[in-house]
């Protein structure tokens, strides 16, 4: 094991194990540009079989004081999240069951010249049965944009990068497919409130954030995690929706007093019940109009003759 390596394994380790996380290994690697990077791979301590793969820069101190407070952030949602049946999963404001996975960090700098930093990944499908549907991405962040993240790496950025590819699919900016080339996802300051200091994607009202929420129980516990329950008080989600993981709370409270969810540890967990089981053809059905809404229809109107341009 290189110098490197070891030194970045000591910088990360004290912040990781204070989660209830461990460094279980590290590796020299390479970004996508061939940059050098340190990939280590990071254990839920309680369930070792629980990982994530964390990659840096190879010159990325995460000893400096500036960053311990993000780092703390990280590696404690990180351990809750590998908790869950699947810690890839999200799920889009469409109804999209989500997988993420395959992302290439760090940022690196645009090879056609242009004045933006990019990461490339995948997105997968995911009801439990086909995966075959994806997305492969590439997120771009601009110059500004860049200047208000505290490095360019993945735990100052893989969160709010998770919640510009589903604010792409809502839109119908991107499409799920069986075999395709990359699709961008251009990531600005129109997502990043410079007088609040805080992201800002989707503007949600209670019965939106319910309905997500009941959303992700029924896919995450229901489908994907044989019944186990669900964090649900995750902060990306929180971001996602514009509201407060406390917020959160409260909306699983009132689905819990219609019997859709059992929840446990103070409500930031919870669990399908049968109810909720029940709803399968509503979320299936909700799964294919979503699949129709991002199919691009541009060629078929261009055939005929018609332009947004």
């Amino acid at each position: 094991m290189s110098t490197a390596v070891t030194a970045h394994a000591e910088q990360l380790e004290a912040a990781a194990k204070a989660a209830g996380l461990t460094l279980t290994a590290a590796e020299a690697g390479t970004d996508f540009a061939g940059a050098p990077t340190t990939r280590t791979v990071v254990a839920l301590t309680a369930d070792p079989s629980k990982t994530h793969l964390l990659e840096l820069s190879e010159g990325f101190d995460g000893s400096n004081p500036k960053f311990a407070a993000e780092l703390a952030t990280f590696f404690g949602e990180l351990a809750l999240r590998l908790r869950n049946p699947d810690p890839n999963f999200y799920l889009t404001l469409l109804g999209l069951p989500l997988t993420f996975g395959q992302f290439a960090w760090p940022f690196h700098g645009s090879t056609s010249g242009a004045d933006t930093y990019i990461v490339h990944g995948e997105v997968h499908l995911a009801t439990g049965e086909d995966a075959a549907l994806h997305a492969k991405v590439s997120a771009s962040l601009t110059q500004t944009f860049a200047e208000v993240v505290s490095a360019l790496e993945q735990p100052f950025a893989e969160g709010f990068i998770f919640n510009a590819v589903r604010k792409t699919l809502d839109q119908g900016q991107l499409e799920l497919v069986k075999s395709g080339n990359r699709q961008p996802v251009p990531v600005t300051t129109r997502y990043y409130s410079l007088k609040r200091k805080e992201f800002i994607f989707n503007d949600t009202d209670e019965a939106g954030r319910k309905k997500y929420l009941q959303g992700k129980v029924y896919w995450l516990s229901g489908v994907l995690g044989a019944g186990a329950p669900i964090w649900v008080a995750d902060p990306r989600d929180a971001q996602y929706l514009n509201t407060t993981a406390e917020e959160l709370k409260k909306n699983v409270a009132a689905l819990a007093a219609e019997g859709l969810i059992e929840l446990s540890e103070g409500g930031a967990w919870a669990a399908v019940t049968d109810k909720l089981r029940g709803l399968s053809g509503q979320y299936e059905a909700e799964v294919q109009e979503a699949l129709a809404f991002i199919k691009p229809s541009f060629n078929e109107d261009m055939r005929g003759g018609h332009t947004n341009m």
